[in-house]
């Protein structure tokens, strides 16, 4: 029978053992424990941490999207439709630090924005909230029904990504400004979380799947939230539609900050 060649060195190492004091060998084998534990895991948390790399555009249909993600992508206009599904490609951040963001249109029809919302809030390093700012006055309930969603889905509140809210179509004549879009908005923001408080007990507590919006005893402000809001006024389209450019740099410089 062959010997086995690590034979000698086992013998010498039960030895020693048994030689030890129990009590430092007991030592030796929890502080082993704990290492062996706690590099278990470090390795879930590291590798179960989602990393947060889309830009998802959302708001009501027609509110200019789809433009202005092509634009986003391409700078070239281009006439759209509808969307039914989403829409995704690679974006570049205009800076220095060479940032490349996942650029994601989401349906706008009230009965699919909640199911693309949810398939991709998670990953949402910033979320583009579209306000067709032409039609504002007729849309503000419905854009602030939307809006209320959003901040208060509890994965949204917790994550906290930067929310852009770009007012859209500026080119328009008719078109609300940045601020009065603002003003506006919280006082239905407001409004609604009056309606709907029944359904929430307190602040920052969870009830029915959802958050408190803003400060209890206090008129709601998006200064209240706890992710950075902006405001900003575009036009995908362009004073000169089809044959010029678009006015997007106010977003493309928001974007770069990210």
């Amino acid at each position: 029978m062959t010997k086995n060649p690590w034979e000698p060195y086992i013998e010498s190492l039960r030895q020693q053992l048994e030689e030890q004091d129990p009590v430092v060998l007991v030592g030796v084998i929890v502080a082993l424990a704990v290492v062996v534990i706690t590099c278990v895991f470090l390795k879930y948390f590291l590798t179960s941490k989602t990393v947060r790399s889309a830009v998802l555009l959302v708001g009501l249909c027609d509110s200019g999207k789809t433009l202005l993600f092509i634009r986003l992508l391409s700078g070239k206009f281009k006439r759209t439709q509808t969307s039914i599904t989403d829409s995704s490609a690679p974006y570049k951040a205009k800076n220095d630090r060479n940032c490349t963001w996942t650029l994601i249109d989401l349906p706008g029809h009230d009965s699919l924005r909640s199911q693309y919302l949810e398939k991709f809030k998670s990953a949402a390093k910033a979320i583009v909230f579209v306000v067709d700012s032409a039609i504002f006055q007729k849309e503000v309930r419905d854009v602030a029904e939307f809006l209320y969603m959003l901040l208060t889905d509890p994965v949204v509140y917790r994550i906290a990504p930067t929310l852009l809210v770009v007012c859209n179509k500026q080119d328009v004549a008719m078109a609300k400004s940045a601020k009065l879009i603002q003003q506006q908005l919280e006082k239905e923001l407001n409004t609604l979380r009056v309606t709907r408080s029944a359904a929430l007990s307190a602040q920052d507590g969870s009830v029915g799947g959802s958050v408190y919006l803003g400060k209890k005893g206090k008129d709601f402000e998006f200064s209240q939230l706890p992710m950075k809001v902006e405001f900003l006024e575009c036009s995908a389209r362009g004073s000169k539609g089809k044959d010029g450019d678009g006015d997007i740099e106010s977003l493309e410089k928001s974007l770069a900050k990210l």
